[in-house]
């Protein structure tokens, strides 16, 4: 093999190395790493309850507190049981476009009382972020939950103000959340385009933003009394 033979050998396979290590073996250690966003799952994720943070492990979270000194001393302790009743329902809560999460908690803190709560998982890149639970009430008959219009509606029957405990609850109750940015809270009933909004009730249904009552075209009764439908657009 004359010398130009040779040079032209080792260049082609000095050109051969230097491909296979652009293509195969490059790294760009300059860029950051791409970040993926964490699983979304309101099954596992922690719920503030009476101020309390609560990790929900599949739905469930076990704890054991003393009773009091002479529990402590004795090591007897009771345990207080929180878990998701029925599954979670998914929507939009903060306009982000993101489905995100309601649901409803029961606890049982180790007495006679069982108490309902709801609560909404945020769909965020760090996976589920809980909000604080609002209370509906003690030994109620939970009925079902929805997300509607970016609110949160729990539907259950209660007890009327003069029972007691031990009757059973036989009043529909419906309470209204929206999650303010901060915290869930209490609402009025919110309606979208072409939806019953106003009227007399103590609980009339106002409209989403962008939206306001207007009296309804096919209905010939007083819009004061009754309310209108929600039009696009602002007083």
């Amino acid at each position: 093999m004359n010398s130009k033979t040779t040079l032209a050998v080792i260049a082609a396979i000095v050109v051969l190395a230097i491909g296979g290590y652009l293509i195969f073996g490059k790294k760009d250690v300059g860029a950051p790493a791409e970040s993926a966003q964490a699983t979304f799952d309101p099954l596992n994720a922690t719920y503030t309850i009476e101020g309390q943070p609560v990790n929900l492990v599949d739905g469930k979270s076990e704890v054991s507190i003393a009773e009091g000194k002479l529990g402590a001393e004795s090591g007897s302790a009771i345990k207080i049981i929180t878990t998701l009743f029925g599954q979670p329902v998914t929507g939009d809560l903060n306009g982000d476009g993101k489905a995100d999460a309601a649901v409803m908690i029961v606890e049982n803190p180790g007495g006679t009382g069982t108490f309902f709560y709801v609560a909404a998982a945020l769909n965020t890149e760090n996976g589920a972020q809980g909000t604080n639970a609002v209370l509906l009430g003690d030994r109620i008959a939970p009925q079902n939950i929805q997300i509607k219009n970016g609110q949160i509606i729990a539907n259950y029957a209660d007890r009327r103000p003069d029972e007691p405990m031990a009757a059973s609850p036989s009043v529909g109750v419906s309470a209204y959340l929206v999650f303010d940015g901060t915290a869930l809270t209490a609402s009025a009933p919110l309606s979208g385009a072409g939806e019953h909004c106003g009227g007399n009730l103590a609980t009339a249904p106002v409209c989403i933003t962008g939206y306001h009552c207007a009296p309804d075209p096919t209905s010939n009764l007083p819009f004061g009394d009754v309310g209108g439908i929600c039009v696009l657009g602002t007083n």
